[in-house]
């Protein structure tokens, strides 16, 4: 039976969302002046008034002041009848030193020692469902808000828009776990009183007219702009949004009051917005307004990291990555991994984690050198989630050895998928590895010495070719149809001969083949067990 499952997203003008950017941006303005800043930034917005409280260990001075409102006008509340604009409203700052006890946990001798900022358990998360290797729902209820909000700047249709903005979409999935379709959308966003009361309607009247012609403009522009845009972006996912979907719009009625004004905002309330739409875990704090010695923050983004690359090379269809820190030690004291019962390797999760502790380095330190962590780049990440995004660089201006210059910086580095190769070349030699060692074993009863010992030394020497073969096979994606299994049986070149003896590759490269084709079958594992099974499948007797 299939399910439903939604996501919801918030627009940069929501008053959790203003409080998130505005402690981003005063940590990129520390970082800008000094790289080794330690940040702590909390904000806190209502009506008329701004809170900047936290803790900070650094050499810069900022405007706190100055940083606030330029945020506050680049989301949109410009205007007095918010409520809440950039130009007069109230800006405390409560900022103080960062405690010592707290910094001799996190400062080492030797830089890559540096201990974790606190201690704390970081998931992260990815699926197969969308490009982005994230969950469909929450892709959808982002994309809608970024369209909102082009619609909101450009001034041309629904002039009547306000920052304030939300939006949650339900997708209704198969008993194959696949997305089929857009089964709901909810779209509340704030807006001008552009009907009011007169002799001829009533206050409930104007309301309903109101809210009737939001509607119809959320029907007719904003979700036709939205399928247009992920069509641009020649992304699947507007398929999904049929005519048969169920849609809300300002359910409550009329939404005039909003923003800070109308709920009180503060940095980090919107954790599951920030991360994975409530598809994958989420533990420790909030991202917004720490510096990356806060494992909050970095591990979070490495744990992504490494989930992302996973699926991506194929080891699973979804992937949750547990990482658990202690304050002032450096190593993670645990890492721990679920692929939801879609693992296509032929070894436990539990070694799938051991193998994640040898390839990448998880010492906080060596985390903020990998993603370049100490970059101003926090800003970009506080709307719209800080996972899902496009990689890219842009010059920005530093202060180095107290002279202002530019430099070009990368902006969600974790996000790269620069991890899968690597990933392939250990996930595929095991594969190999196994798989002959269980040959021989095999052939060892029957007295057949000879043959497991070539075998061995085959299968050692052809190692780098297999890799090669299975990243272009695709050996660690789900089952293919049967007429492709032909076609890769057929195709005389899946090992290149001139990277080894002849005579050998071509003796072998039946066994290869099979083995790749194996591994494609996701009921491989019920038929085949690497590790000490003497069942053979069906399909191998020819070996």
């Amino acid at each position: 039976m299939g399910y439903l499952f939604t996501s919801e997203a918030v627009s940069e003008g929501h008053p959790d969302k203003v409080s998130d950017q505005i402690s981003d941006a005063i940590l990129d303005e520390f970082l800008r002046h000094d790289n080794q800043s330690k940040v702590a930034c909390e904000t806190l917005c209502t009506t008329g008034l701004v809170v900047v409280a936290g803790e900070v260990r650094s050499e810069a001075y900022v405007d706190v002041q100055a940083v606030a409102r330029r945020v506050i006008q680049r989301i949109g509340y410009t205007k007095s009848d918010y409520m809440f604009d950039a130009n007069s409203c109230g800006i405390l700052s409560a900022i103080h030193e960062q405690s010592p006890d707290i910094n001799q946990g996190v400062v080492r001798e030797t830089e890559e020692e540096q201990g974790a900022g606190d201690q704390g358990i970081m998931f992260g998360y990815a699926c197969s469902e969308t490009k982005e290797f994230m969950p469909a729902s929450l892709i959808l209820a982002q994309v809608i808000l970024k369209e909102l909000a082009v619609i909101r700047r450009e001034g041309k249709e629904m002039t009547y828009l306000r920052p304030d903005s939300k939006s949650q979409v339900t997708i209704e999935y198969g008993d194959d776990k696949q997305p089929k379709r857009v089964h709901t959308i909810v779209v509340s966003t704030q807006h001008d009183e552009f009907i009011r009361p007169d002799g001829t309607r009533s206050e409930k009247e104007a309301e309903l007219a109101m809210c009737a012609k939001i509607r119809e403009d959320v029907r007719t522009i904003l979700i036709p702009r939205t399928k247009a845009r992920l069509e641009r972006a020649g992304d699947c996912l507007s398929k999904l949004i049929g005519e048969d979907y169920i849609l809300h719009v300002n359910p409550t009625g009329k939404f005039v009051i909003g923003g800070p004004h109308g709920d009180t905002g503060v940095t980090g309330r919107k954790i599951i917005v920030d991360s994975y739409g409530g598809r994958g875990a989420h533990g420790g704090g909030a991202f917004s307004g720490k510096d990356s010695s806060k494992v909050d923050r970095s591990a979070a983004y490495a744990a992504r990291h490494i989930a992302k690359n996973l699926v991506a090379a194929g080891v699973a269809d979804e992937i949750l990555v547990q990482l658990s820190y202690a304050i002032g030690i450096a190593q993670p004291l645990s890492i721990y991994v679920d692929t939801y019962g879609t693992n296509h390797l032929a070894i436990s999760e539990g070694e799938i984690a051991e193998r994640i502790g040898k390839l990448f380095d998880l010492r906080p330190a060596k985390i903020v050198e990998r993603f370049g962590l100490r970059n101003p780049i926090f800003e970009a990440t506080a709307s719209y989630g800080h996972f899902g995004g496009r990689p890219y660089t842009e010059e920005v201006t530093v202060w180095e050895n107290g002279r202002e210059t530019t430099k070009a910086v990368e902006f969600f580095s974790w996000e790269k998928l620069d991890a899968v190769d690597k990933i392939l070349d250990i996930a595929f030699k095991l594969l190999v590895i196994l798989s002959f060692e269980h040959i021989c074993r095999r052939f060892h009863p029957l007295r057949r010495i000879g043959i497991v010992e070539e075998m061995r030394a085959v299968g050692l020497a052809l190692l780098p070719l297999a890799a090669e073969c299975g990243k272009s096979a695709g050996v660690f994606k789900s089952a293919a149809p049967a007429v492709e299994r032909h076609r890769l049986v057929e195709r005389n070149a899946v090992l290149p001969e001139s990277a080894c003896d002849i005579h050998f590759v071509k003796r072998y490269r039946v066994l290869f083949v099979h083995i790749i084709v194996l591994s494609r079958d996701k009921n491989f594992k019920s038929q085949y067990d690497f590790l000490g099974s003497t069942r053979i499948p069906q399909n191998s007797q020819n070996w």
